[in-house]
């Protein structure tokens, strides 16, 4: 599968270099706060009580069936209305979230009478990803495409290729303000002040543990772990009693281990404030802090407190099946645990070392944004049309609405201001620790996000290095250093590539 998105995404550098000029400067990052002691989880409770109804959206009809290549046709599309500005939105989220996206799409334009998008589903984020490849070069690149945050660095490069959404929003005179979201998550789409894709579904990292198990091993599930230390104590407790038969784990190994683990302690995942201030950026996720971080994951797994499962999300089932009574998985899998554990669970905040200055402070985002894209023929009302659709999913009814039928944050203030007027947190305890996590400081240079050439594939030479690591076969030392090797020899073909 990451060959696949690698594939995908080379394929995508090669088609935009033509029309990618050099990368504009990032204004100078702002300097590291202070960060806070973050807020106490709540005590656990039951399995959190299902949403609240959000107030009567439009039924979502099917998703179409992903075509079977780039440039097939999909299942037949609605009859759009006579006389509206039409444009595509293709997207990449199946069952059910694409359900609660179609439906927001018909309910904006029903909204109007003028503008109508037209949401086609387009299979995974690499099968969207490749049918927008095949349709720029034909000409005929949908109007907005939906792509995962891997790919920010590669769609920044390609300035032909997109509008950005500040200048859609000058040149349409369409309001698009990007204060109205969350720091965490306007810094990672934006250069300097500048948004340049449209944020929709973020999530971020938490920390799940099983109450049942904890009871059972003697822990108390009102005082869940909040130190490295604390966890790894904890997980022996749970299989030395016999509560579980792993202790911890985690998904998607680099960005729960690395990139978010980096962010809460204030350190550089790599120059130039991980990307952002230039493409020139080196990778430096081999610090003492980062060996230490492995040898310490490296330790839990021989004294057996924590099971590797796999690279990208295969650990995610170790946790609901009742295998492991500690993962760290990202805010969006909350729905699956819900539906799939037989058990009492509870969330709260991840774990930090707290010999470590400053930390904890704010962690930062997955998921994927919206991106517009130039074509010909493309005609200033179809550009009106796309900045009207993005200012409707920015109100706080349609963002709270969003997040509470899906899973994913609350991206703008407002949106979480009327999820808690709502009364939703209050029947689904701890769906409001994501929130509180990204935002309990402001983000410093060293957690404001990543902007790295080749994400994907920087994320598999981690996975290869720390594999071998839990195998015996380097140390913590050697696979960090080979990965920070390996790693920056990513971006130096990147960064020819585009220069």
């Amino acid at each position: 599968m990451k060959r696949t998105i690698l594939f995908a995404l080379i394929l995508l550098a090669v088609l935009f270099v033509a029309c990618a000029p050099a990368p504009t400067p990032a204004p100078t990052a702002a300097p590291p706060t202070a960060a806070p002691k973050p807020t106490d989880a709540p005590k656990p409770t039951t399995a959190p009580a299902e949403p609240t109804a959000a107030p009567k959206p439009t039924e979502a009809p099917k998703p179409t069936t992903a075509a079977p290549a780039p440039t097939a046709t999909a299942a037949p599309r609605p009859t759009i209305p006579a006389g509206r500005v039409a444009v595509e939105f293709w997207f990449g989220l199946g069952k059910p979230l694409g359900d609660v996206l179609e439906a927001v799409v018909m309910d904006f334009n029903k909204s109007q009478t003028k503008y109508y998008v037209d949401a086609i589903y387009k299979g995974a984020y690499v099968d969207t990803m490749n049918a927008a490849i095949a349709a720029y070069r034909a000409g005929k690149a949908p109007h907005i495409v939906q792509m995962f945050e891997v790919g920010t660095a590669t769609m920044m490069a390609a300035k032909g290729a997109i509008k950005p959404v500040y200048q859609l929003s000058k040149e349409t005179g369409v309001v698009l303000d990007p204060k109205i979201y969350i720091p965490a998550v306007r810094g990672y789409y934006s250069e300097g002040e500048n948004m340049i894709s449209m944020p929709l579904n973020s999530s971020t990292p938490m920390m799940y543990y099983n109450i049942d198990a904890f009871k059972k091993a003697g822990l108390d599930p009102t005082k869940p772990p909040k130190t490295w230390t604390e966890v790894r104590a904890a997980a022996k407790k749970l299989v030395d009693s016999g509560a579980t038969k792993c202790g911890f784990t985690f998904e998607w190994p680099t960005w729960t281990q690395l990139e978010n683990f980096s962010a809460l302690h204030n350190v550089p995942l790599a120059t130039k404030t991980n990307g952002m201030m230039g493409m020139d950026a080196e990778l430096k996720f081999n610090s003492d802090l980062h060996i230490r971080h492995l040898q310490t994951l490296m330790d839990m797994a021989k004294e057996g407190s924590f099971k590797y499962g796999g690279r990208d999300g295969a650990a995610t089932v170790l946790f609901p099946s009742g295998e492991c009574g500690i993962i760290h998985a990202s805010s969006a899998a909350r729905a699956r645990i819900k539906s799939e554990s037989k058990f009492e669970w509870g969330v709260t905040f991840l774990p930090y070392y707290d010999d470590v200055p400053g930390a904890p402070i704010n962690s930062i985002i997955g998921g994927a944004s919206l991106w517009v894209m130039n074509s010909p023929g493309r005609t200033a009302d179809e550009y009106k049309a796309i900045a009207e659709f993005f200012a409707y999913i920015s109100k706080p009814e349609v963002d709270a609405r969003w997040h509470q039928e899906t899973g994913y944050l609350p991206i703008t203030h407002g949106g979480n201001d009327k999820t808690k007027a709502d009364g939703f947190y209050q029947k689904n305890p701890g769906a409001d620790l994501p929130y509180q996590q990204l935002t309990r400081t402001q983000p410093t240079e060293n957690s404001l996000g990543l902007r790295l050439g080749d994400m994907p594939q920087i994320r598999i030479i981690v996975y290869e290095e720390w594999e071998k690591a839990f195998q015996g076969q380097q140390t913590a030392k050697q696979a960090m250093d080979n990965a920070v090797k390996r790693g920056n020899d990513v971006l130096r073909a990147f960064e020819k590539l585009y220069k």
